[in-house]
């Protein structure tokens, strides 16, 4: 068991490059994450997708051209197609046409509607931010886990070692008669414990380790990452109020961007029904051949002079007057404004939640900051307990019994102040995190 405690110790404390695999830097971490993640890479196709919009939106302005072509083949009585008099034969013929159009004007429809598209290429990506955000601080704190267990599985190997030295001192002590064996036997139970601390702290860190690799969707043997000095913030730089925090975000945060975005896209909505109350004009031109055959009469007049000759033009142009449809126009028209409406709402509701959101990380790290100063006293108060106890026991002043209680205590401050560390480290990242200030640890 020493041995493997000592092999374990060996994997938080250094690096070995011959038997462990490449250590991750948050960096890294944050980086790939944001290149790999499936979420991402769905909202980066959604992009695709708006943009594709523009086009097609953009594309409303030009004219049409299409070309058509079509054949018959008839049997019996009709006309001739050379002739043009009615006889009992058999006929082929057929057309060739070209036609284009383009629209003048609709009420604007296309251009509100290409407004609009561009309108949802910046939502989009404003999507994707939001979505990177989000990932970059789950991977954060994902990554803080593992350097809060690492720590706690370092202190609990030191803890262990020191309670093995205990058996052998109270294993001497007992030997030479000077101390009875329920010493000896507190030192085993206690040594037994902290045994058992260690395995639940590697398999803590081994937790740790394997969600962050399938957060990064990674194999998970052989995964590390790389350790970094993780230092608490000042108190001194907590920022004085919750609104400071909330005014910065309103100016940075996506969510808010896009639910601004969101009702000017609505009002688009609303110029854009009401456009099927203007009347509409549009332009079009066709050119347009015929040739045809009697199948039973050899004489044909040449293909090349029929398609001459039968040759024809022209150019039209179309004027749509909306009168009346049953009302379809007008409810359009409503329940646009009606989505006006509620996009201003949806605003004021992402505004609401954001600044909740903000209170709550604000007076979580608040809290935080106090518990980490208060766990830091309490430590510091168990370190002098913890000297003048081992001073007492070795010189025969203190059981073994009383002794460990007072070891407990200073374990249990020192987990204490650990975690307080932490927490304290995350909740501040995530103010900053809404403030705008970058989150990764180099």
């Amino acid at each position: 068991m020493r041995t493997r405690i000592l092999s374990i110790l060996a994997f938080v404390l250094f690096i070995n490059a011959t038997a462990q695999d490449k250590k991750w830097t948050l960096k890294e971490c944050v980086n790939y994450a944001l290149d790999h993640n499936i979420t991402i890479k769905q909202n980066k196709l959604n992009v695709e997708i708006s943009q594709e919009n523009v086009i097609s939106a953009k594309g409303n302005f030009l004219p049409n051209l299409n070309a058509s072509t079509s054949g018959n083949l008839n049997f019996g009585s009709g006309f001739d197609p050379v002739s043009q008099d009615r006889v009992s034969t058999s006929t082929y013929g057929g057309s060739l046409g070209i036609n284009s159009g383009v629209t003048v004007f609709n009420g604007y429809r296309n251009l509100n509607t290409y407004k609009q598209a561009k309108l949802g290429v910046e939502g989009s990506k404003l999507d994707l931010e939001k979505i990177q955000d989000d990932i970059s601080l789950y991977v954060v704190n994902s990554y803080l886990n593992v350097l809060f267990a690492k720590e706690n599985l370092k202190v609990a190997i030191v803890q262990y070692e020191i309670s093995k030295k205990q058996i052998e001192n109270a294993q001497a002590k007992f030997d030479a008669g000077t101390k009875p064996k329920g010493d000896l036997l507190n030192a085993q139970s206690t040594s037994a414990t902290d045994e058992q601390s260690v395995i639940l702290n590697e398999n803590a860190l081994n937790l740790a380790l394997l969600d962050l690799a399938q957060i990064l969707q990674v194999e998970p043997v052989g995964f590390d990452i790389e350790a970094i000095e993780v230092n608490a913030p000042s108190i001194i730089m907590m920022y004085k109020n919750p609104n400071e925090v909330y005014q910065k975000a309103l100016t940075n945060r996506p969510e808010i961007k896009k639910a601004e975005l969101e009702i000017e896209s609505a009002d688009l909505s609303v110029e854009i029904a009401k456009a099927s109350f203007s009347p509409s004009v549009s332009l079009g031109a066709n050119v347009g051949t015929g040739y045809g055959y009697n199948l039973k009469n050899n004489s044909h007049i040449p293909y090349f002079t029929q398609l001459d000759d039968n040759l024809g033009y022209g150019v039209n142009f179309n004027v749509n007057i909306p009168i009346f449809n049953r009302n379809q126009t007008k409810s359009n028209v409503n329940r646009q404004k009606i989505n006006y409406e509620i996009s201003k709402f949806g605003l004021d509701n992402q505004k609401l939640q954001l600044e909740q959101t903000i209170q709550k990380a604000f007076y979580d790290a608040k809290a935080a900051a106090k518990t980490y100063e208060s766990a830091k006293k309490s430590l510091s108060a168990q370190e002098e307990a913890i000297k003048n106890a081992q001073e007492s026991y070795s010189f025969g002043v203190m059981t073994q019994f009383d002794f460990d209680q007072v070891r407990n205590r200073f374990v249990n401050a020192e987990g204490a102040m650990i975690r307080a560390k932490y927490d304290f480290v995350f909740k501040t990242k995530v103010l900053e995190f809404y403030y705008g200030e970058i989150i990764v640890l180099d």
